[in-house]
């Protein structure tokens, strides 16, 4: 699959996922287009090594889909409890 594919690919898991994730949303779409390319490739990855999905394909395959959703989901959650906090210390005056 192309990296123009994976983008695309990114970009709607991403969406599903934060339909999916609640919590409330600090971030736009720049930052769901990346968590959601990020999990796409790393889904897209999982999912052809353990779906053996391979090629052009693989776009069309639902394995991948939702190895790419769950892989922006994960990332999406990871996110949300990193941002929590907002770079505050958690010494307090």
């Amino acid at each position: 699959m192309g990296i123009i594919a994976w983008i695309v690919l990114g970009l709607l898991a991403g969406m599903i996922a934060k339909m999916l994730v609640p919590g409330r949303d600090g971030h736009g779409l720049v930052i769901t287009t990346l968590i959601g390319i990020a999990g796409a490739l790393l889904g897209g990855f999982l999912a052809s090594r353990v779906f053996h999905v391979a090629g052009v394909q693989g776009f069309f395959n639902l394995s991948t889909w939702v190895c790419a959703i769950a892989g922006a989901a994960v990332l999406l959650v990871a996110y949300h409890l990193v941002a929590r906090n907002g770079g505050r210390s958690y010494r307090r005056r």
